[in-house]
Formats: structure tokens, sequence, C-alpha cells
């Protein structure tokens, strides 16, 4: 590994499915052969899979999703803490539907 490279590392492995784990490998293994471009690159592969992405992503960088996801719900008036009640909400209405 070259010496201005971060070692990608799991942080966050709570969750993770058998699916999310090949998908974090295989960024991995993508920077390692060819740095950042290559992550972002498999990265798209994933395509529009947004919670593998979310899983993914929160593995690796879990303080950079929660800080993400608290700017989000933030921008749409909610909080952290009020998003298991929002979810709730948004399931039951779901499967009123």
């Amino acid at each position: 590994m070259t010496k201005n490279k971060l070692e990608l590392e799991v942080v966050n492995p709570s969750g993770l499915t058998e699916v999310d784990w090949i998908a974090v490998n295989k960024v991995r293994r993508a920077y390692e052969r060819g740095g950042w471009d290559a992550f972002w690159s498999e990265f798209e592969t994933f395509g529009d899979d947004l919670m593998l992405q979310i899983m993914v992503l929160k593995a690796l960088f879990p303080d950079v999703m929660r800080k993400a996801i608290k700017d989000e719900l933030a921008g749409a008036g909610f909080t952290l803490e009020e998003l298991p009640a929002l979810l709730k909400k948004t399931k039951r209405l779901a499967t009123e539907q």
C-alpha cells in the first residue's frame, strides 16, 4: 500500500448481511488497487440499491454517514432522535394503503 492511502477497515459491522460484506470487500479491494477513483467506480456498480450503498458506507464511515443522515433529517425538519417514530409512522402508512 502506498504511503498516501488510507487503510479502509470495517468500523461498524453491525447489521451487515452476506451481500453487504461482499459489497464492502469489493469496494475495499478496488480502493487498494486504484485509490478513490476505483472505489467510487466500484461503488457505482451498486446502481440504485440505496440500502446496499448505505450499509457499505455505514460500515466503512459510520461517523460520516451519521452526520449525513442527521443533516438530511434536519433539512426536512426532523431530528435523529425522531427517526424511529418517523420510520414506524411511515411503515404504518404503507401498510394501510
